[in-house]
């Protein structure tokens, strides 16, 4: 297939937290909001001037000050960003929206709060931590809101005067949802017996779409779309199977790339800084405030193993195999970053129940943040390619045999 016209400028987005376009926005006015997590409600942090950024650490290489701080058995992940940080590559920011999500990360911003990385001249700079239940209902939905008001929407509001009313947050909404509903046609074309858009492309296209300022990113994604519209796939498959990919962070496209160089198309995502969940529109009604039902949106949806419910432990597995049906995957890549506490116990008992309950095959990794180059990571999708081969033509002649 011809190359993407958008894709290598897509591609130098991500080479940099603090990209052309964070750089752009703020040149204009615009103020710059980390996050690491989904809990925290991206879309209310977009409101008025402010617009949010999804932190990942782009040509990390050694992490022994991190280490220092923290512990070589900690999360990679989260030890990458304190890295970053002690750098200064996060001082262009004006807020950081924490989560009280997991140990690693709270030590992460914890370290980051305690030596102000946020730079100087900040004096209106908020840090928070938002404290998230583990299930979906109603208290919990309330709980949500109490803290997002008191600890985002406040401070936005008091030091930086940003307009926290519902009708700026119902259009933070629309917003989100116009992003939404390109990402999602264009995920689409995945489904086709010979999609006209790789997972590397596709994962390429989503992580700009977390960390640039959706404003000046959605033209290029309108235009993207409509050539994804037009384009013609090659006569010849150039994927061996097809594979979900499900699991913790995965904020470097290379990885993906890594998987499809093995011969697996990676046809669905559903993996922290992927499209499901998080590139989904969020329905309003007009009967409720639009910030109850934005924390219920995200309460509702979220995938995280964090979520302990019984009723979330079931969903989380009953939507994989939505995915796998809905976008033919031949099998499933489930992945942890090393040392996750949540996703390790998620990942060996999918790998256990995805087979046994589900008849769906499964590869089940850990990984170090920067894995796109890894040797032993690609000889087991390599296998695990092989595997599902055989298993496609046995199941084959068993069909034929049967007639």
């Amino acid at each position: 297939m011809e190359e993407l016209k958008h894709l290598i400028y897509f591609e130098s987005l991500l080479e940099d937290a603090n990209n052309e376009l964070v750089r752009q926005a703020q040149s204009e006015g615009g103020l710059a909001v980390g996050y690491t997590c989904f809990h925290a409600p991206e879309v209310l942090l977009n409101l008025g001037k402010c617009f949010s950024v999804r932190l990942r650490a782009p040509n990390t290489a050694s992490m022994e000050l991190a280490t220092y701080y923290m512990a070589n058995n900690s999360c990679e992940y989260a030890r990458a960003l304190l890295e970053r940080a002690l750098e200064g590559n996060y001082s262009f920011l004006y807020g950081m929206a924490g989560v009280d999500v997991c140990e690693a990360n709270n030590r992460a911003m914890e370290n980051m709060e305690i030596m102000k990385v946020q730079g100087e001249g900040k004096d209106g700079f908020f840090w928070c931590n938002l404290d998230v239940p583990y299930s979906d209902d109603e208290d919990c939905v309330a709980h949500t809101v109490e803290q997002v008001s008191r600890k985002i929407l406040k401070p936005m509001h008091e030091n930086y005067g940003v307009d926290i009313s519902d009708a700026a947050i119902r259009a933070a909404v629309a917003e989100h949802n116009e992003v939404s509903r390109i990402i999602t046609e264009l995920g689409s074309f995945r489904k086709l017996d010979n999609p006209t858009i790789t997972g590397y492309e596709f994962a390429v296209i989503v992580l700009v779409t977390y960390v640039c300022p959706k404003a000046h990113i959605v033209e290029k994604l309108r235009e993207t779309l409509e050539e994804v519209r037009q384009r013609e796939p090659d006569k010849e498959k150039s994927f061996r199977v097809r594979v979900a990919v499900v699991g913790s962070e995965i904020d470097d496209p290379r990885l993906i790339e890594l998987i499809e160089g093995c011969g697996a198309l990676v046809v669905a995502d559903r993996f922290c800084y992927g499209s499901f969940p998080g590139r989904q529109e969020i329905p309003l009604q007009d009967g409720e405030d639009a910030l109850t039902q934005v924390c219920r949106w995200y309460l509702q949806n979220t995938d995280c193993p964090r979520q302990c419910a019984a009723h979330r432990v079931q969903r989380r597995y009953d939507r994989v195999a939505e995915l796998v049906s809905e976008y033919k995957a031949d099998g499933v890549i489930y992945e942890q970053m090393k040392f996750c506490t949540y996703w390790s116990y998620e990942r060996t008992m999918a790998s256990h129940i995805m087979p046994d309950e589900y008849g769906i095959n499964v590869l089940s990794i850990d990984r170090p943040y920067i894995s796109g180059q890894s040797g032993q990571l690609r000889t087991r999708v390599q296998a695990f390619v092989e595997s599902l081969e055989i298993k496609k033509l046995n199941a084959g002649n068993k069909e034929k045999q049967g007639r």
